[in-house]
This record gives C-alpha cells, sequence and structure tokens, in this order.
C-alpha cells in the first residue's frame, strides 16, 4: 500500500473532531502563507501562531469530545509541525523569505517530542543489565580508539581496539547495541573534537558550546548508521553466504566517504588515520589510499571477533599479518635511495623559509594590534632569512588579519620585504569584492580567505581563494542553494569558496589553505595541473594546546605519502614542518614558539597508483554505499517473506 493510500484511509477512518482539527490547521496554514509581510529575508510574525493556539482546546483532558486527538497526541502534534514546514516552504518559494515563527512550530514541537522519546528510551535502558554491559564493553573500544590518533599512543592497536564493539554488535539485543554505540560514540568523538571549545576564547562561548555538543551528536549518529546496518546485515544470507556482513567494512568505508563530499565535510577522524606514528606502516597509502587503511582495520577487528565467537582462534593472527605485511612492505619502500628522507637527486629543489610568529587568537583579529601583529612577522622575516638565500618565504594564514585591500601600507611593506630579500613572500589575508545588489540584499561584499603571492618583479600580487570552508566556522552550508541562509548570522566568517587552482613557477607549487590540503579531490586536481609540491598555510592557534594541530598535520602526512607530494607547512602557531613525499619529516617546530625553518624540500619524482585511482575509488565508494543499502533492504524484506528460504 503505496503511502497516500495510506494517508487517505487515515483520513477516511478520522472522527468528525479529527477532520475539523486537520480543516483548521490547513486553514490556518494557508492564512500563515498570504498573511506574511514583504520583508526580504527571515521576519517575525506571531499571527503565524494562531493555527498552534487553536489547537490547544483540542489537548485539553477535561473536554471529552476530542478524546480522539488527545489519544493521539504525539501523531496530531507532528501534523501541526509538518503543516507549518509546508507553509514554510511555501512562503519561501513563492516569496523567497521565511518567517521564524512557523520555523519554530515547524521543528520546536517534533523536536521536543524526539528528545522525550530519547529521554524515555535511556531512561529505560539504563535499568537493564545487558545494556549496561554492553555501554560498559563498546566505551571500552571506542574511548581506546580515540587514543590512537596521532600524538596518542595506541596507534598500532587500531587492529583489535573494535573488537568489544563488535561483539556487542554480535551478541547483544539491537536495543542495548544501539544504545551502546550512540554513548560510546559520543566519548569517542569527546575526546576527538574537545578542542573546538578553544573557539569559545574568541566567539560567542554559549553558541560555540551548544554547537560542538550538536556536532558531537552529529557524528555519534554516523556510529549508530553503522552498528543498525551491521546488526541488521548479520543474519541475512545470499546464497547461503553472509556476503553483506563480509562486505560491511567497504560500506563503513563508503559511510566515512559522505563526510569527505559536500557542504558538510569534515573528514577529520577516519578509522584509517590512527596508524600515523608508523611510517611504515603508511607507505601502502600510495596504492589503497586512507578508505583503504579503514577497510584493513575493520577486517582484522572482525577477524578477532569472529574467531572469539566461534572459537577460531587461528584468526587471532589476522590483525599480526595485516600489519606485518604492511610494515614489510613500508621496510622494502624506505629502503631505496630515492626515498631516504628528502633525498635531492639531480634536480634542484627550492629552499623555502617558513614563519611562524605564534600569535595568539584573542590578538590576531584586534585592530589595536594589527600593526604589532604583522610587525612581529615581518620582523622575523627581517631577522632569520638572508637576502638571495632562498626561493620563497611563507607566512602564515590570515598573517595579514585584514582585508589586505583597506592595509595599503602593509601592501607596500610586504611587497619591499620581498625586494630586499630577493624572494617572493606569500601570505594569508582577506580579501573581498563589492557585488552589484540593492540594499535589501542579504550580502552586498563577496568576502574570501585567501593567499597573496608578492613577487620580486614588483608585480601586482597573484591571489588564490581557499576552496574548502569549514562548515558554520567559514560558511554555512548551502547558503548558495538557499539564499535565506545569507541573513542567518551565528557569528561564522561567511566567507565564498574560491574555484581556481593555480600552479606558480618557477618550481610548480600551489598553495593550500589551512583545510584545502586534507581533500585528496584537490590535492589531485592540482597534480593534473602540474603542481609538484603543496605549500600549505593554515592557523591551528584555533585549537589550542591540544591534540588537534597533530591531527591536522597528521591528515596531511596522509595526502603527502598517498599521492607522492611534497609539503611546506607553515602554521601561525605550530607545527611548522617539511613533509617529502614519503612522508619524513623535518624539524618540526613546537607549539607557540617564535621560529622561521629554512629548508630545501625535493619536488614531486614519484607517481602513485592511488593518484591515478584515487577519484574512482573515493566515489565508487559513495555509489557502493546506496548499492549495499539498497541490497540489505531487499534482503530483509525477501526473509521477512521467505523465513525458510535465508
Amino acid at each position: 500500500m503505496t503511502f497516500f493510500r495510506r494517508l487517505i484511509l487515515f483520513f477516511k477512518k478520522s472522527t468528525k473532531v479529527q477532520k475539523t482539527f486537520f480543516a483548521l490547521q490547513l486553514a490556518c496554514a494557508i492564512f500563515a502563507v498570504f498573511s506574511a509581510p514583504k520583508i526580504p529575508g527571515l521576519y517575525v510574525n506571531f499571527l503565524q501562531l494562531l493555527p498552534l493556539i487553536l489547537s490547544i482546546p483540542f489537548f485539553i483532558p477535561k473536554l471529552k469530545f476530542n478524546e480522539s486527538i488527545r489519544t493521539k497526541a504525539t501523531s496530531h502534534l507532528f501534523f501541526i509541525s509538518s503543516i507549518a514546514f509546508i507553509s514554510l516552504a511555501l512562503d519561501y518559494l513563492l516569496k523567497s523569505h521565511a518567517g521564524l515563527v512557523l520555523l519554530g512550530i515547524s521543528f520546536i514541537p517534533a523536536g521536543l517530542i524526539w528528545i522525550f522519546r530519547f529521554i524515555r528510551w535511556n531512561y529505560h535502558c539504563v535499568k537493564t543489565k545487558e545494556c549496561l554491559i554492553a555501554l560498559a564493553f563498546s566505551s571500552i573500544a571506542w574511548g581506546a580508539y580515540a587514543l590512537a590518533f596521532p600524538p596518542l599512543p595506541l596507534g598500532a592497536a587500531a587492529m583489535i581496539l573494535l573488537v568489544p564493539w563488535f561483539l556487542v554488535l554480535a551478541r547483544h539485543s539491537k536495543n542495548a547495541a544501539l544504545f551502546a554505540t550512540f554513548w560510546s560514540g559520543m566519548l569517542y568523538n569527546t575526546i576527538n573534537y574537545y578542542w573546538i571549545y578553544n573557539v569559545m576564547k574568541v566567539g560567542p562561548a554559549g553558541m560555540i558550546l551548544f554547537g560542538l555538543f550538536l556536532l558531537i551528536c552529529y557524528f555519534s549518529l554516523y556510529n549508530v548508521i553503522a552498528a543498525a546496518v551491521f546488526i541488521s546485515v548479520k543474519n541475512l544470507k545470499i546464497k547461503n553466504k553472509k556476503v553483506l556482513l563480509l562486505l560491511f567494512p567497504l560500506f563503513y568505508a563508503g559511510l566515512e566517504m559522505t563526510r569527505t563530499y559536500g557542504d558538510f565535510a569534515f573528514p577529520w577522524s577516519h578509522l584509517g588515520y590512527a596508524l600515523g606514528n608508523h611510517l611504515e606502516l603508511l607507505q601502502a597509502l600510495s596504492y589503497i589510499g586512507i578508505f583503504g587503511y579503514t577497510i584493513l582495520i575493520l577486517y582484522a577487528n572482525m577477524a578477532v571477533a569472529y574467531g572469539i565467537l566461534q572459537k577460531k582462534y587461528a584468526l587471532f593472527i589476522t590483525p599480526i599479518i595485516l600489519l606485518a605485511i604492511l610494515f614489510m612492505h613500508g621496510k622494502w619502500v624506505l629502503s631505496h635511495e630515492t626515498a631516504i628522507p628528502f633525498y635531492e637527486g639531480k634536480e634542484k629543489a627550492p629552499k623555502i623559509a617558513l614563519v611562524q610568529p605564534s600569535i595568539p587568537q584573542t590578538a590576531k583579529w584586534s585592530k589595536a594590534y594589527l600593526d604589532s601583529v604583522v610587525g612581529k612577522t615581518l620582523q622575523l622575516v627581517e631577522d632569520s632569512v638572508q637576502a638571495d638565500s632562498v626561493n620563497l618565504i611563507v607566512l602564515a594564514e590570515t598573517a595579514v588579519p585584514d582585508h589586505i585591500k583597506r592595509q595599503p601600507l602593509i601592501q607596500r611593506r610586504i611587497q619591499q620585504l620581498s625586494l630586499n630579500k630577493n624572494a617572493p613572500i606569500l601570505t594569508g589575508a582577506l580579501d573581498y569584492q563589492r557585488l552589484n545588489a540593492s540594499k535589501e540584499a542579504p550580502k552586498r561584499y563577496d568576502v574570501y580567505n585567501a593567499s597573496f603571492l608578492f613577487h620580486t618583479d614588483n608585480s601586482i600580487p597573484s591571489r588564490y581563494i581557499k576552496k574548502h570552508l569549514v562548515p558554520f566556522s567559514e560558511r554555512i552550508p548551502f547558503d548558495d542553494v538557499f539564499p535565506i541562509l545569507n541573513y542567518v548570522d551565528f557569528g561564522e566568517g561567511d566567507f565564498v569558496a574560491g574555484k581556481l587552482t593555480p600552479v606558480y613557477e618557477p618550481f610548480s607549487w600551489t598553495p593550500y589553505i589551512c583545510y584545502d590540503a586534507i581533500f585528496g579531490d584537490l590535492v589531485r586536481e592540482a597534480i593534473r595541473e602540474g603542481s609538484r609540491l603543496m605549500v600549505n598555510i593554515t592557523n591551528d592557534g584555533w585549537f589550542g594546546k591540544s591534540t588537534a594541530p597533530y591531527q591536522h598535520l597528521n591528515l596531511i602526512r596522509y595526502r603527502a605519502i598517498e599521492h607522492g607530494y611534497p609539503v611546506a607547512r607553515v602554521a601561525n602557531s605550530g607545527i611548522t614542518t617539511f613533509i617529502d613525499q614519503y612522508g619524513h619529516f623535518s624539524e618540526r617546530t613546537t607549539l607557540f614558539s617564535d621560529r622561521v625553518l629554512i629548508s630545501k624540500i625535493p619536488l614531486r619524482t614519484k607517481d602513485t597508483l592511488y593518484f591515478h585511482i584515487g577519484d574512482f575509488v573515493e566515489k565508487g565508494l559513495l555509489i557502493f554505499l546506496l548499492a549495499y543499502l539498497i541490497l540489505m533492504f531487499i534482503q530483509i524484506k525477501f526473509s521477512r517473506t521467505n523465513p525458510n528460504k535465508v
């Protein structure tokens, strides 16, 4: 039976009171749309509370006539929210604006119902011994796994750390397993992302704390989805074989891929990043990439869990075999002459100066400190870089913490310094472009997080605009699809993403700003354009003294090995370093130290398989994810209709 047929049947069986309730809500919804004022963007119109107000008598216990509604109060509240959402959508489509009252009615009643149900579900779970045991095992697994990412020490143990979680999924009821997975996921993601609280020092603290909580809940839902799928497929068979269970690690890798594409992209803690402390173990990245590592780690954990469940203890050796293969392969790769750290060969390697001024975030964006912030950075260059000694000087992201067009004196200082040192200077700064927009438009300027390359011939600086913006920090997701979002202000940067990938000569290098450098598709795009060196500028001062700067560096090291793509990386507060195409580090700065690193960095000479297949693998994982879910639902339906054939 289709959804619409069920809906028609529901209305046919409704009482007169219910039909009156539905008609009243629909009439009020039409009124809400046509009563909207002609105001661009977001507006407040309290007349739109009318549907909610008129629904109150239907829920009063003492009125006997409305018993049919009270007994299904939850369904009718969802109906109110649904009608309000339809009104909100029509209002936006017809008049390109949105009422905050309708927005609240659309989500608050339904949200409160789900919160109440969630609390009630948790209350029943914590009263059962099975749920508490499952939570303990799952928390051990995910809590320990959070300690596997660099710089924390449990990296290689990732091959077995999730075994307790898989045992929970295999042995316990669905209710207990999902309860345990959600809360252990909250633990895992809190350990991974606790450092975001540092942003509270320079932004609206309450909003950031609430946003951090929502972010951790959102990522924990990924754990729950993975658990729900595993539970659904663990007993499904295709031709008497558990094919879907065997393919679960590929499904999980596809699930991780959904965090890598789109406006919500935040690919920070993929499982495969856990091996970052061991260079030998990472060399297979050039063949299978980060998602191949996630798949191997999951297979190792599943093999051990299966060995425990089936008492097939020979499977316990699976993680050891996989680690041994990775280690021996890495040793073999790194034994070649060209894999000697920072091997130059016969080709001239550029000499680059990386300037880490360690400007505190609380002072960086203060107008009162602008001259001293820029002055400190440029003085480090004056004191540490000799004329004609380097091929490029690199300053950090937003080393000029203002729109560069508004600072002509600073532009002239940087240009003169470039001439004095006879070396181009790359610096981060903001920029903007005025739009031909009316006064009522939500945006009159496009604002960019950019880098500028000052040349030694005194020509106009070359600009690169950051392409991947951090969601909710630098941009509200989908603000280009839904212009109404441009009226929303959470204190975010409201930047516009760039589209071009430059390759600067000589030495064929490409700038990457902060977040850009962790996306493999952007790396491959630059290499296809002829780039042989990544110059990454970032401002990790937002992270404070935490694990985040080390995690960020680890992600970029993975990109370097995957694509044989050397990196010169400068961070405002650390960690500043050079990375060769095999992942070796040069001297690394400590956090919050004033340093200038000067070194030669050999250009890209190593082609990798993953560079050629990376786009196919990553898009293929998304297609596989969809196909896996479709096949799963088909098999579930088949198993219910033909229980004896499964």
